[in-house]
């Protein structure tokens, strides 16, 4: 495990208005343990006590860090055909997926309190019988403060995980600030980036698998139309990181790189504060002044004194889309609430979720609930 040495401090002079928190956060590139949530546990302990050495706030992993992402894997799928080793192939992928909340999810949770570290960790989420690419929120006492499911697999992403909705859009309010997430290609959605704006977003994560230049061009550009912090967290991963007997196209050199990194910190007027961080693992940290949000939003906020609600308005349904609704008696997923999962009881007055998005959604004109 090797890190990322250089340490940015975005404090600026930290006077004016607005928050004076500084959060020490963290983004973490490094390999998974592809279908293996146990190993892959032990590897987020690793990086959790790196980033409690550095005393950090806030640490973000890649998209579906726990569970794998199988970049490259066909899984015997064509047009019209499955094959039997491709039937093989995703089971053994749907075994490697993890409940929430579950047993994978306690452990992330004592993890999460034994650092004091507010954690953001992509995973693959297994409900029945389908998969999801889900992102977990943990407070620094441990708490699940929610989950957020990709909205649009991308591409052949679709052959394997099912599609989110509305109902775990929510932000969370936290003691560092209001936490977010949207995954890889989300973030080319101009809709779902409003809808964290409309929140408050000010910790906006960004868990992907793409490690190209115009994604990092894509991360700079949010953060300068949300006025926010952004976080961006891929993966560095070899040939080798997979088991020996997986299908790959990328050859048989174990050394052979399949996922680059670039993952990124990102300042509210769009400075790069770390990285990107390419062809190698690496904790990136940097100091995040939360005092320069506002001073940011002085000339431009996308749901606030720059929309224009006259001429442009964005409706959001925030409600659980489920296949089958039961009446009558009990149900696993009552008509238009959200997912169990999604608040704690246990949320700590400083780490509350704000529900009230969730359970009334937007009526009325763009950045202005009902």
């Amino acid at each position: 495990m090797t890190g990322d040495d250089s340490t940015h401090d975005s404090t600026g002079t930290g006077t004016g208005t607005g928050r004076a928190r500084v959060v020490r956060a963290g983004v973490v590139q490094a390999a998974p343990v592809p279908f293996d949530p146990v190993a892959t546990l032990r590897v987020v302990e690793r990086w959790l006590s790196e980033a409690a050495e550095r005393n950090l706030d806030l640490v973000v992993f890649p998209e579906a860090f726990v569970g794998g992402y199988p970049k490259g894997s066909a899984f015997g799928g064509v047009v019209g055909d499955r094959t039997p080793a491709g039937r093989d192939e995703f089971a053994r992928y749907w075994n490697g997926a993890v409940e929430v909340p579950g047993p994978v999810t306690d452990r992330l949770g004592e993890l999460a309190a034994d650092t004091r570290t507010h954690l953001v960790i992509g995973v693959v989420e297994r409900e029945y019988g389908t998969l999801y690419c889900t992102v977990l929120f943990f407070s620094d006492t441990g708490v699940l403060l929610g989950k957020r499911r990709k909205l649009v697999p991308t591409g052949a992403e679709r052959m394997i995980w099912g599609f989110g909705d509305g109902s775990t859009l929510g932000v969370h309010g936290t003691e560092l600030g209001r936490l977010g997430a949207v995954i890889c290609w989300e973030n080319l959605m101009p809709a779902l980036r409003l809808a964290m704006y409309a929140q408050g977003v000010e910790l906006y994560c960004a868990p992907t698998a793409d490690s190209r230049e115009s994604h990092h061009a894509t991360m700079r550009h949010i953060a300068v139309e949300g006025r926010c912090f952004v976080l961006a967290a891929n993966q560095y991963l070899r040939t080798g990181d997979f088991p020996p007997d997986h299908p790959t196209p990328y050859g048989d050199d174990p050394a052979q790189l399949v996922s680059r990194g670039g993952s990124s910190i990102i300042g509210p007027l769009g400075e790069v504060l770390a990285g990107p961080v390419l062809d190698q693992e690496a904790l990136l940290t940097a100091d995040l002044d939360m005092a320069l949000i506002p001073r940011a939003r002085y000339d431009f906020d996308a749901v606030g004194h720059y929309a224009r609600p006259d001429v442009f308005r964005l409706q959001v349904d925030t409600t659980a889309r489920r296949a089958v609704q039961i009446t009558g008696g009990p149900s696993a997923s009552p008509s238009g609430e959200p997912p169990d999962t999604f608040t704690s009881s246990g949320v700590t007055p400083g780490d509350t979720t704000d529900t009230s998005v969730l359970l009334h959604g937007w009526s009325g004109p763009l950045g202005h609930r009902s």
